[in-house]
């Protein structure tokens, strides 16, 4: 009986999943917002973390700089071994004829990797640098949104990543007080 449940909760989140897809997809067209979706999502590739953990390293914060690395090995594990176990394809594979504007880097789509590590960092920053987080959080919900409009996620895998990157962001720093 409960895997029956399971399977209907899953169907029905699928479902509210595609009509929301289609929604900012009817969107796609507009050049301005897919450029700059695309800038979004590059700003989360990486290199901005580097330069986060440079900025708390100048600043002497020495201890921050180790949470966020110890914070990404964690998200970093937690997000592949989430990624091998629900094996959700991605939008071009679960929707017949529908090609992304990007090519994803890995196979599968639950959680997006992109937004929780966007939101692991706007957790850490804000901690470190409170008056930023007026923009990094807005920022890491942007990154989730250029991802579902780049048609390489489903919202609610942008969801699933914003829960995963602020939890283990708060888990991280909680534990180090």
């Amino acid at each position: 009986m409960r895997l029956l449940q399971d399977s209907h909760i899953l169907e029905s989140i699928h479902r509210c999943d595609l009509v929301t897809f289609s929604w900012c997809l009817r969107r796609k067209h507009r050049s301005a917002l897919i450029k700059l979706s695309r800038l979004i999502s590059r700003s989360a590739d990486g290199p901005l973390y580097a330069l986060g953990a440079l900025v708390l390293a100048c600043y002497g914060n020495w201890q921050m700089v180790s949470l966020l690395g110890l914070a990404f090995a964690v998200e970093r594990l937690v997000y592949f071994c989430s990624k091998r176990h629900f094996k959700r394809n991605r939008p071009p594979q679960a929707i017949p004829g529908f090609e992304s504007v990007i090519k994803p880097s890995d196979q599968f789509s639950f959680p997006s990797g992109h937004t929780s590590a966007a939101f692991l960092t706007a957790g850490i920053l804000s901690h470190a640098f409170p008056y930023l987080s007026p923009l990094l959080y807005p920022w890491a919900a942007a990154v989730g949104g250029s991802r579902v409009m780049l048609g390489v996620h489903f919202p609610s895998d942008i969801v699933a990543g914003a829960l995963l990157g602020h939890t283990l962001s708060l888990l991280v720093l909680t534990l180090s007080v």
